[in-house]
């Protein structure tokens, strides 16, 4: 069983949580997902099973969607409602500021990564480091905003909508739209609203999975790629794992035999080498 299903992740469910139920439902543990989604956070959770599992990287590369609240005038260790207050200050800031700031965000920049979050230093994830009050230095990562867009602004809470690209944290950029608006804040709610292709209207609920009226997709479904229709010989080759020459140019191919799906195939200088296995021998 391979394919994708596109989850609505409701608020107080880990991603692994997601999963696990999804495992449990399909009696199988070949089950993950394609960018973890804070328990706070909602929203469009894309979990893989089977061989499909294998095109991670592919789903993660995608372009993210996100609807984000800021809740003004307070500081929190984790960077959202959920942690720690560590500063609260009063603050006077005017609507068109906002916008301005906002709008300074689009493109490329350096981001520092928050303390709680799974990226490793030293063979350690950060958040490790920050339960045991152990400081560290922060990595700096370049991440690319899209866009971004004031939705309302009421008492102390901003709403905004952004398109970023994978890799991005939100609650890290929340961070730094205060500083420059010489203020403190906190991420308040977070929705994530589309990933690729896959649209929260599109999502299935978790109630819905466990009834089972859902619906898996495959690669064409979700991704932009070619399909290639193997020959006898060619698909003798393919199942072995050996590259093969087909006299064209993508960078990535769906191969397939009499309507079956075998592999993802990439481009390696003239020929095509395996990506990810569908089928095994």
């Amino acid at each position: 069983m391979n394919g994708i299903i596109i989850v609505n992740k409701p608020i107080g469910y880990t991603s692994r949580d997601v999963v696990n139920i999804i495992g449990k439902q399909l009696k199988t543990k070949k089950v993950g997902h394609t960018g973890t989604l804070d328990p706070l956070a909602s929203g469009v959770l894309v979990v893989t099973v089977g061989r499909y599992t294998k095109l991670g990287d592919m789903l993660t590369s995608l372009d993210k969607e996100y609807i984000a609240e800021i809740k003004l005038g307070i500081k929190t260790d984790t960077l959202d409602i959920t942690g720690k207050i560590l500063e609260e200050e009063t603050f006077d800031i005017k609507k068109d500021d906002i916008r301005e700031v906002l709008n300074s965000f689009i493109g490329k920049y350096n981001m520092e990564v928050p303390k709680y979050s799974a990226i490793k230093v030293n063979g350690k994830k950060l958040y490790e480091y920050a339960r045991n009050n152990i400081d560290v230095k922060l990595p700096i990562k370049e991440v690319e905003i899209k866009s971004i867009e004031l939705l309302e602004y009421k008492d102390d809470i901003i709403k905004f909508k952004t398109k970023v690209e994978k890799g991005t944290y939100i609650r890290s950029l929340i961070r730094d739209i205060c500083k420059k608006l010489n203020t403190i804040g906190t991420m308040n709610n977070l929705i994530r609203i589309k990933q690729g292709n896959f649209n929260i209207e599109e999502s299935y609920t978790i109630d819905e999975i466990k009834n089972n009226t859902f619906k898996m997709l495959n690669i064409k479904d979700v991704l932009d790629i070619k399909e290639y229709s193997l020959s006898d010989i060619e698909y003798q080759k393919v199942i072995n794992g050996n590259s093969i020459f087909l006299g064209i140019d993508y960078e990535y191919l769906l191969l397939t035999y009499k309507n079956e799906e075998i592999a993802v195939y990439q481009k390696d200088n003239d020929l095509y080498k395996s990506y990810v296995m569908l089928k095994i021998k």
